[in-house]
C-alpha cells in the first residue's frame, strides 16, 4: 500500500483509493469496483462517508471530496467543470462560458453554461456552490465540440466556431446581443477564423435566424467580411427574426429580414 495511504485511517484510505481510481467525481459503481463490494455495500459506504463529512453529494448518485483536512489528501474539487459529464451528459460547456474559454471575451461569468441533451426542468441549478445554467439541445445537434482535460476528467467544450453559432442562435447564451457582437468581432480577428466552417455549422444547426444575425453583424464589423456576408445573404429564410428576442425590436432591416432595437437602428444611420 502507498505509504501515504497506510498512514491514514482505513475509511479515509479507502476513499482516497476510490478517488484515485475514479477521478474527480465518484459513483456507486466506482466504489464497488475499487473496493470489491456489492452495490448495496458501496452505497452504504458512500452514505457513511457523507455523514462523516468526507464527501459532498453533487447530484443523483454523484459525489466529490469535501475537503483537504478530512481526507488528508489534495484531491479536492477546485474545478466545477468536472461535474458536467457526471451530471449532465450528453452535454458540453457552451455559450458565454465557452466564449470566455476561447478568449472571445474578457468578461468573467460566475455561472457555468451547459448545453445538455437531458430534459431541463430547472434552467438554473446550483451544484457544489456554483450556479450552472442549463440549455436543452437535441442530441443530434451536439457537434463541433472539443475535449479538454480538467484534472482526470475529459470535458467537452464547444469549439470556437460552434460557440459563435450557439450564441447567434440564442443571444441570451452569450450575455445579450451586444456581447455576442463583441464576441463576433473577436472571432473575426482570430487567426483560426474559418468562415466556411461557420457557415457549415449554421447549415447543420438549421436555424435560419443564425444567418440573419450573423450577416447583419458581420456587415457592421471588420473589413474582409464581404464573402461571409454574401454567404449569409444567400441562405436567408422567410419571415423576420429578432436581433435579440429579449429586446423590443420595432425596426425592420429588410435586407436581412431582421427586426432590431431602436438603438441599433440609430447606429446604422449616417
Amino acid at each position: 500500500m502507498d505509504k501515504h495511504l497506510s498512514s491514514l485511517p482505513q475509511g479515509r484510505a479507502q476513499l482516497v483509493q476510490v478517488l484515485v481510481a475514479a477521478g474527480d467525481v465518484i459513483h456507486i459503481d466506482d466504489v464497488a469496483a475499487t473496493l470489491h463490494l456489492t452495490r448495496t455495500s458501496a452505497a452504504q459506504r458512500l452514505s457513511r462517508w457523507m455523514e462523516q463529512g468526507w464527501l459532498s453529494r453533487v447530484g443523483r448518485g454523484a459525489y466529490v471530496a469535501a475537503s483537504i483536512d478530512t481526507l488528508g489528501s489534495e484531491r479536492v474539487l477546485d474545478d466545477t467543470w468536472v461535474l458536467v459529464p457526471a451530471l449532465f451528459a450528453p452535454a458540453y460547456i457552451g455559450g458565454r462560458t465557452a466564449a470566455e474559454h476561447w478568449d472571445l471575451t474578457e468578461q468573467i461569468f460566475k455561472d457555468v453554461l451547459v448545453m445538455t441533451a437531458q430534459a431541463v426542468r430547472e434552467k438554473r441549478q446550483e451544484r457544489h456552490g456554483v450556479p450552472f445554467i442549463l440549455k436543452h439541445v437535441d442530441e443530434r445537434k451536439i457537434f463541433g465540440t472539443k475535449p479538454v482535460w480538467r484534472h482526470q476528467t475529459r470535458v467537452a467544450v464547444s469549439d470556437v466556431h460552434r460557440t459563435m453559432i450557439d450564441i447567434l442562435d440564442d443571444p441570451s447564451l452569450g450575455g445579450g446581443i451586444q456581447h455576442v457582437s463583441d464576441c463576433l468581432n473577436a472571432y473575426l480577428r482570430r487567426p483560426d477564423r474559418d468562415d466556411a466552417k461557420l457557415i457549415d455549422y449554421a447549415i447543420r444547426f438549421g436555424n435560419g435566424a443564425v444567418f440573419k444575425r450573423l450577416g447583419f453583424l458581420a456587415e457592421r464589423r471588420l473589413p474582409g467580411t464581404d464573402e461571409l456576408v454574401q454567404l449569409c445573404q444567400h441562405r436567408l429564410s422567410g419571415g423576420h427574426a429578432k436581433l435579440d428576442p429579449a429586446l423590443a425590436c420595432p425596426r425592420i432591416v429588410s435586407k436581412w429580414r431582421l427586426r432590431i432595437p431602436e438603438s441599433w437602428a440609430r447606429e446604422n444611420q449616417p
